[in-house]
């Protein structure tokens, strides 16, 4: 097993210096989900939530927590992302909403961690725009899906590299 890279020898906490890697394409995918009640369920279903569009407000929220990781999460790189993205999927049959995030850059160090902040923010957005409704949802399974590029390349949930 590696040795944990925020750790110096020293076993002091610090950022990693990436100032030596390759400039490549990376990109991330994260998820989550939103336990909620059948009847927040159904206030999404119809559309008319009192705060109006949680979806829109709760996407935006996790695209604006990507591009805000480093002011987060400690020993961060600050990122040029590219792209982000959010989906939400209302499952209503499982009731819950499942949250995708993506981001991308072309940069030397990965972005894991904007992805799972994108999922995590969204996921968190909806709980306080419904909580009202609901106030025992549940937020579950953030985790990290797929990543690509720098020198692991390819890896996926299912936990095999790629070539």
């Amino acid at each position: 097993m590696s040795s944990f890279s925020h750790v110096n020898a020293s076993g002091e906490a610090n950022m990693v210096d990436v100032s030596g890697k390759a400039v490549t394409t990376r990109e991330a995918r994260a998820e989550a989900y939103v336990y909620m009640s059948e009847s927040a369920i159904e206030l999404i279903q119809r559309g008319d939530h009192h705060k109006g569009d949680i979806f829109g407000v709760s996407r935006v929220a996790g695209i604006q927590g990507a591009k805000r990781t480093s002011d987060l999460i400690p020993l961060c790189h600050p990122l040029m992302l590219s792209k982000v993205a959010v989906d939400l999927e209302l499952q209503a049959a499982k009731k819950r909403v499942r949250i995708e995030a993506f981001c991308k850059l072309d940069g030397k160090t990965g972005v894991e961690m904007e992805a799972l902040t994108a999922a995590s923010v969204t996921a968190l957005t909806l709980f306080d725009m419904c909580k009202a409704v609901d106030p025992a949802m549940r937020i579950e399974g953030l985790r990290v899906l797929e990543k690509l590029g720098g020198k692991t390349g390819h890896w996926h949930a299912g936990g095999e590299q790629q070539p």
